[in-house]
């Protein structure tokens, strides 16, 4: 079994969130898979995802000041196209 390509929407979330937060780790993996035919599955292979972010951005944040930057990177995409985002957030030097 070969690994699922990269879609135009994961593509973008993981620009936005470079262009946002110039990340020293990202992760956006697609969990859309996981969630075929649940609730918000719009069939596009490109409705959940979870990211792991680390960023100097977040450093002395609590973790809603964090999330908050995450989603205002990504509003349109979760406005549009995103039906969950789970996110880890993590500054330099705390554990992943």
């Amino acid at each position: 079994m070969t690994a699922p390509s990269t879609g135009p929407i994961q593509l973008a979330i993981a620009t936005r969130l470079t262009d946002a937060l110039d990340p020293t780790h990202l992760e956006v993996i697609n969990e859309s898979a996981q969630h075929r035919g649940h609730a918000g599955d719009d069939g596009s292979g490109e409705s959940h995802f979870r990211v792991v972010v680390e960023s100097a951005s977040f450093a002395g944040l609590n973790r809603v000041a964090r999330q908050r930057l995450v989603n205002t990177a990504l509003a349109e995409l979760l406005r549009d196209h995103v039906h969950a985002l789970a996110m880890k957030t993590i500054a330099p030097g705390e554990p992943r």
